[in-house]
């Protein structure tokens, strides 16, 4: 596996899971490892990155926006406060993955985040490792670390629920906690 390939949209090289697809482009170079740093928008990850667990990412983003406008924009307040009619419109929405433990615990997740204190940014972001050397691969990109293994089991001591340490792995990557865009990538050095 190369390092880091150009792709067919353009001759930059990217990490090679971004590909030629115009919504895995868009993602990777504008979105996937910057810093997130506000409560709304890291539930929305992690809450994606629960319903996409057993799917491929690129079902979650074409679906992006609407589970944006299903899920109130992820307010964690709105969503803490949404009710079985919520669960019923949820579940019989086919914009969205309508999987019914997953929706569950979306609304649970949000009214975890509402009791932690200190904000569900300062406590995710207590987990950012220590720098890395930069992945020459994908192969060198692990699935989850010591950091994500206390991420999870911490989240899950608050109430969360679907945050295993793959998942929460994920979180980390999408939200700029750690950098795994590949050496070559040219997204790399602007982080």
């Amino acid at each position: 596996m190369t390092a880091a390939a150009p792709d067919r949209v353009d001759s930059r090289r990217r990490c090679k899971w971004a590909g030629a697809a115009p919504d895995y482009v868009d993602y990777h170079d504008s979105e996937w490892g910057r810093p997130v740093r506000d409560d709304n928008g890291l539930f929305e990850r992690l809450t994606l990155e629960a319903f996409q667990s057993g799917l491929s990412w690129l079902t979650i983003l074409r679906k992006r926006e609407n589970f944006r406008v299903a899920f109130a924009r992820f307010d964690i307040a709105a969503v803490a406060d949404f009710a079985a009619d919520d669960r019923a419109r949820l579940l019989a929405d086919p914009g969205i993955v309508r999987n019914r433990r997953k929706i569950d615990a979306a609304i649970s997740n949000a009214g975890a985040a509402l009791d932690i204190e200190g904000g569900l940014a300062e406590l995710i972001w207590s987990f950012v490792p220590d720098v890395r050397p930069a992945p020459a691969t994908e192969s060198d990109i692990p699935t989850q670390t010591p950091e994500s293994q206390a991420l999870s089991k911490e989240l899950k001591r608050c109430g969360f629920v679907f945050v295993g340490p793959t998942t929460s792995y994920a979180l980390m990557q999408a939200a700029g906690l750690v950098n795994d865009h590949v050496r070559d990538c040219w997204i790399r050095g602007r982080l």
